[in-house]
């Protein structure tokens, strides 16, 4: 928008910068994206997503171990996002975008999260969200998708995983290494390098499990390893392979 000068210097730098289309200092200049609400245990959302770029020893042992590959079918769990499009397209390979907690939400609505353990409730949700064929997937970013889930819903998500994802493949996931809090961050990811995640708090949530590296690697245990890295917002980055 064109503002006249003699109009602009009689407003506020603040609505000037606004009608200009600028941001104005301290604001985020990622773009942000919408979450849903979760009811019962999910996530209360902040008014404005804080996005920070950091390192990720997780990441980087991920595409370290598709280096040199082409044509791969890569799994997303964080939903279709222009960033995770773009740097996976242009290694060569096939991204597969599932807006898994979006659809986690949409598809179990009790507070008690009581419907997570109907059979045929959870069977529906795996087909909507996981139904690919039998070791189609050379990898899989499950980032913190995993711990939204009560225990008969995460059992089965692992062993749809274990079933879509072929030998030797690996998964990232993310899981909070503070068993104490009554809320954990949520947060929302985004590749900007090979080694470099775009990190967005979206809010806070109340824990539905909480974990400790025993009873990750218990979790697991159809795998053939689990290897452990811990970064500075009390996450455990786990890099699982098939």
């Amino acid at each position: 928008m064109e503002i006249p000068e003699k109009v602009s210097n009689l407003l506020p730098e603040k609505l000037r910068s606004i009608l200009r289309g600028s941001p104005s200092a301290g604001e985020a200049r990622f773009p942000s994206q919408s979450s849903p609400t979760l009811r019962g245990n999910g996530p209360r959302l902040s008014e404005r997503e804080s996005v920070a770029a950091r390192q990720s020893r997780g990441l980087e042992q991920f595409f370290g171990h598709i280096h040199g590959k082409a044509g791969l079918r890569i799994l997303d769990l964080a939903g279709l996002n222009q960033e995770n499009v773009n740097l996976i397209t242009n290694l060569g390979h096939k991204l597969f975008s599932v807006d898994f907690t979006r659809s986690l939400a949409e598809s179990f609505t009790e507070p008690d999260l009581s419907d997570q353990s109907s059979p045929g409730r959870i069977e529906s949700f795996l087909a909507q969200t996981l139904n690919y064929p039998e070791e189609s997937m050379d990898g899989a970013l499950v980032w913190d998708a995993l711990e939204y889930m009560s225990p008969a819903l995460l059992s089965a998500t692992i062993d749809r995983l274990f079933h879509v994802l072929r030998p030797q493949s690996c998964l990232l996931a993310f899981f909070h290494s503070d068993d104490k809090v009554r809320e954990v961050p949520y947060y929302g990811f985004r590749l900007h390098d090979l080694g470099t995640l775009l990190v967005s708090q979206r809010g806070v949530r109340r824990p539905v499990q909480t974990f400790n590296n025993r009873s990750l690697e218990r979790l697991f245990a159809k795998f053939e390893s689990v290897k452990f890295f811990l970064t500075r917002e009390n996450l455990r980055e786990l890099i699982v392979k098939r």
